[in-house]
């Protein structure tokens, strides 16, 4: 018999934690919560979660700045993150895509919701990470039509080189600002989540060439 998947919640709100925590531990999942990102990674530095469902607005650490930690460190970056917020403007979920967010829910949201994003996001990992053991890169395809602007292009193709933000920036005249924008709208229309599977995209599909 497999051991359940392991579920960390990091959300500062008491009530919302005792009903995730049920539901997911009911579903068979095993659940631990904390109240806030560094409470978070204090946990991690003894107990590896299969997945993060984790609030955005927090104290002492935001959920930006928690996925930020996990994201730049290569024993946490592979850990899917879900992000909970009751900020659901398109601008928001952007960011918290671009920050490395692997989904975004906006509160409030049906418990059956969350399970479901849960269980997607865990089988999309599973994949992930069985393609990487065996040195299989998965081809980025897009489920939709996707039209850029000269600009965006230009842009894409400097981040298909590997180029930060700041260089394009300086090559193309402009703010570093204007290329961050560039680059979320540029996620936001594709529905994609970092500027490394943006990459992978560009070059793949013969946009990363000019």
């Amino acid at each position: 018999m497999n051991s359940p998947k392991r579920l960390l919640i990091v959300d500062d709100d008491p009530n919302l934690i005792l009903l995730v925590k049920d539901y997911l531990e009911f579903r068979g999942y095993e659940v631990v919560a904390a109240s806030n990102g560094r409470e978070a990674l204090e946990i991690m530095r003894h107990w590896t979660p299969d997945l993060i469902v984790c609030d955005v607005m927090m104290p002492e650490m935001d959920g930006y700045t928690f996925v930020q930690t996990i994201r730049s460190d290569s024993t946490t970056d592979w850990i899917p993150v879900i992000f909970l917020s009751a900020r659901g403007q398109t601008t928001d979920r952007v960011r918290g895509l671009n920050t490395g967010a692997d989904a975004y829910l906006v509160k409030p949201f049906e418990a059956e919701e969350l399970v479901a994003q849960v269980e997607a996001v865990l089988k999309h990992t599973e994949r992930l990470l069985q393609m990487r053991s065996v040195g299989i890169q998965p081809v980025i395809k897009l489920d939709r039509e996707v039209e850029l602007t000269p600009t965006e292009t230009k842009v894409l193709q400097y981040v298909a080189r590997g180029m930060s933000n700041r260089e394009i920036a300086e090559v193309m005249g402009v703010s570093q600002r204007t290329v961050e924008s560039h680059v979320s709208n540029m996620l936001a229309k594709t529905g994609l989540h970092n500027r490394t599977e943006l990459a992978r995209w560009a070059l793949e599909s013969g946009l990363g060439r000019g």
